[in-house]
């Protein structure tokens, strides 16, 4: 009897591209894929920080470049993906937020939020997925959603919308794109320390209001994510597509 051998998490010879790449989730990922052998190309529009991520990776033993963006400007989002050989893999991650009761939003805060969060991630994986389809590269694309696209949340409706718009668009995206065994797939964290929320936390109240709501009883870490990117990206999920990856302490198992 021969056993079934189980498909591999490396990437040795791919090329990975990883979006809002300079801090936190996004760094962590482009470490993780690195760390499974892919080539991985760094943007943000931090310049200083996606060179020293680099420069770090490069240190570690892997193979890094960095490339400045900013992805809401979609004509050099177009202009990147065209000049360069295709991707076998996406991690659609740049985001922001900001969070404040639907009372009080404003148009300004509409137009921040949902146009990173769902505008410039949809061109972003159109422009990935042309240029797969292109060069017959088969892959996977991986957006980086939250929590908030399974579930409501206080002073969250418009991380909410933007991230319940990323939920149908990947089921989207996956039924389009699977003719082409491009699959795409959401990661769907509870709330993760990083530089962008680490300040929330300050505020013992909040920090305690979710505590109380992940079962496992700790803040996510960037770390706690660097697994579920590299199955995504890897052929052991090679099934997988249309999805969405919950890692989220038992947040929405409540």
């Amino acid at each position: 009897m021969a056993l079934p051998k189980t498909p591999s998490f490396r990437l040795d010879g791919r090329r990975a591209v990883v979006t809002g790449a300079g801090r936190g989730i996004g760094l962590a990922d482009a470490a993780a894929l690195a760390d499974a052998g892919a080539g991985v190309t760094l943007v943000a529009r931090s310049t200083g920080e996606i060179e020293e991520a680099v420069a770090q990776i490069v240190d570690a033993g892997g193979r890094a470049i960095a490339a400045p963006r900013d992805v809401s400007d979609i004509a050099a989002v177009q202009a990147f993906f065209a000049i360069r050989p295709a991707f076998h893999v996406l991690v659609n991650n740049a985001g922001t937020n900001r969070p404040k009761s639907m009372t009080e939003v404003t148009e300004d805060d509409f137009r921040a939020v949902l146009e990173l969060n769902v505008k410039s991630a949809y061109f972003v994986a159109q422009a990935a997925a042309l240029k797969m389809i292109e060069e017959k590269v088969e892959g996977s694309l991986i957006h980086m959603g939250s929590q908030m696209g399974h579930v409501g949340g206080v002073d969250r409706s418009l991380y909410c919308a933007s991230k319940w718009a990323m939920e149908g668009m990947n089921k989207a995206f996956a039924l389009d794109l699977a003719q082409y065994q491009i699959r795409s797939n959401t990661i769907a964290p509870t709330f993760i320390e990083t530089p962008l929320t680490r300040p929330f936390f300050e505020n013992a109240e909040f920090k305690a209001s979710v505590l109380r709501r992940i079962k496992l009883g700790r803040v996510g870490q960037v770390t706690d994510l660097m697994g579920s990117v590299r199955f995504l990206a890897s052929d052991a999920s090679a099934l997988m597509t249309g999805s969405s990856l919950v890692v989220d302490g038992g947040w929405t198992a409540d």
